[in-house]
């Protein structure tokens, strides 16, 4: 399957030719219309995972409160779309997928009200847990409103595109974010979002078509969607007050015995309950595996470095939200001209050359960093060069990954693994915000800049293994899983291009 990637766009609607009935392009448009729509759904809930992080510092001094507390703003919110994202599909399956979508649009807005009212950072924290909610909902339900739309031949390229939304809403977040500090209040990141949302949700009433399938039936396990996030939660917590309480301290210990204990719990209930929150058997697909695998890694060193760099030129630089913001963004930029590129050069050359490729820019970009960077500002000589290659890093990788992941899998199961994929991603961003906060710590005037490093290193190395963990030898038993499912486990043709 060819996935388009992001700065992409559908294909446009070809003029009728001879003997073309004229309803055809008629519904061309209507389905070009329905992709706009629902992708700007998916971008507005992805943009809510790092448009945040420019205003991290503004926030933490609007509510006098500390870095470990707040990061919990960033983490309750990836926890817990990460944890109603994969149940989300299947409620929407029984109970209509323009309702889900147009629900979780509407509860998106009253909860980012709540979050740009919020009066401390309790309600803030506990606004952007239940924004996440109705975030998660929109995001599976805008896929499978999509996919109706468009005959199986154009399908990949409306796939391409809606995912793309998710890589530019992260990239282009910390830029709009910083936008609205700097001339606003970052109060407006959030409120942003209303109209919006209302916007999605007027044409959506009109234009999106109803669909549930017959079949759906049952509700995914309530005590599996608690366990999903409850096992990173308590990981988060053991990194993030590790270097407060001190790692030997009972309460840390407990945090990392109760992740690894939940664990086992996890897999026994989902083995034995009747409607279990996610499917293992996908994970008997080689690719599948490894790309996901490689998608939770890189993701912890992506969303870590974005929240790292904003806070690196405000905190060490001691520039402006909106010139640290415009600092960071030739990355975006460079993500956005090349990610489609990216995917086509994925559908010729096989996904695994093209991550690595990326893991490999990503890395030389985070070390340039970790070597040349210091406290005296030399943004045009130091920082633009690591970012361009950073940029390059996550132009082939992020657009890829969403595709790759579910290439192999057999058709009906590919929301499923979306949703797998991106509540991964998810996971992903809350172990690297942890372990940013935890590397850092709370260093002094003289001590940031090493401190920095460290963390730098930190994220380079991370990314470096995403990229080999995709060369993880295979198993025997990867053929046996590839005849029982149909479908070809591994990576595609030995040349490295796509297996047809």
């Amino acid at each position: 399957m060819a996935v388009s990637g992001g700065g992409s766009t559908a294909e446009p609607a070809e003029s009728p030719t001879a003997g073309e009935p004229a309803q055809d392009a008629a519904a061309r448009r209507h389905a070009l219309r329905v992709l706009a729509l629902s992708s700007l759904g998916a971008f507005v809930v992805f943009l809510d995972t790092t448009i945040v992080n420019v205003a991290f510092e503004t926030i933490s001094r609007s509510f006098h409160d500390t870095a470990g507390h707040l990061a919990w703003v960033l983490n309750a919110y990836s926890l817990v779309f990460a944890a109603v994202l994969i149940p989300a599909g299947r409620l929407a399956d029984r109970y209509g997928r323009k309702r889900v979508f147009l629900t979780g649009i509407t509860g998106f807005a009253v909860t980012s009200a709540l979050c740009g009212l919020a009066p401390n950072a309790g309600t803030l924290i506990a606004g952007r847990a239940l924004q996440a909610v109705f975030a998660a909902l929109v995001t599976p339900t805008s896929l499978a409103l999509i996919l109706p739309e468009f005959p199986a031949a154009r399908r990949a390229v409306a796939i391409g595109t809606w995912g793309s939304m998710g890589a530019a809403a992260a990239a282009l977040g910390p830029t709009l974010g910083a936008l609205l500090t700097q001339y606003a209040s970052w109060r407006w990141i959030f409120l942003v979002n209303l109209p919006i949302c209302a916007l999605i949700a007027v044409f959506g009433l009109r234009l999106l078509r109803e669909a549930r399938d017959p079949h759906a039936h049952g509700l995914p396990d309530p005590l599996g969607v608690l366990l999903v996030a409850a096992m990173p939660a308590a990981l988060s917590l053991g990194i993030i007050e590790g270097p407060n309480w001190g790692w030997t301290d009972p309460r840390v210990i407990g945090a990392f015995a109760l992740a690894a204990l939940l664990l086992p719990v996890f897999v026994l209930r989902n083995r034995s309950t009747a409607q279990p929150v996610m499917d293992f058997a996908l994970f008997r697909v080689r690719q599948f595996r490894l790309v996901n695998a490689a998608t939770l890694v890189f993701a912890a060193a992506f969303y870590g470095m974005l929240l790292s760099n904003i806070i690196f030129l405000q905190t060490v630089w001691h520039y402006s939200v909106l010139r640290a913001a415009l600092a960071t963004a030739p990355t975006p930029l460079v993500v956005t001209a090349i990610a489609g590129s990216a995917s086509r050069l994925s559908h010729t050359y096989g996904a695994r050359r093209v991550l690595t490729l990326g893991a490999v820019f990503w890395t030389a970009g985070l070390a340039l960093d970790a070597t040349v960077v210091g406290a005296t500002p030399h943004w045009s000589t130091h920082w633009l060069p690591a970012a361009l290659l950073t940029g390059l890093g996550i132009g082939l990788t992020l657009p890829v990954q969403s595709g790759a992941a579910v290439q192999t899998l057999p058709p009906g199961r590919f929301a499923l693994g979306s949703a797998i994929n991106a509540s991964l991603r998810q996971l992903g961003a809350v172990l690297g915000i942890s372990l940013f906060v935890a590397v850092l710590g709370t260093p002094t005037a003289a001590t940031a800049v090493d401190s920095f490093h460290r963390v730098w290193w930190l994220f380079a190395a991370l990314g470096l293994t995403a990229g080999a963990v995709l060369w993880t030898p295979s198993r025997r038993r990867d053929a046996s899983d590839a005849e029982a499912t149909g479908h070809e486990p591994a990576y595609g043709t030995p040349d490295g291009a796509p297996a047809h």
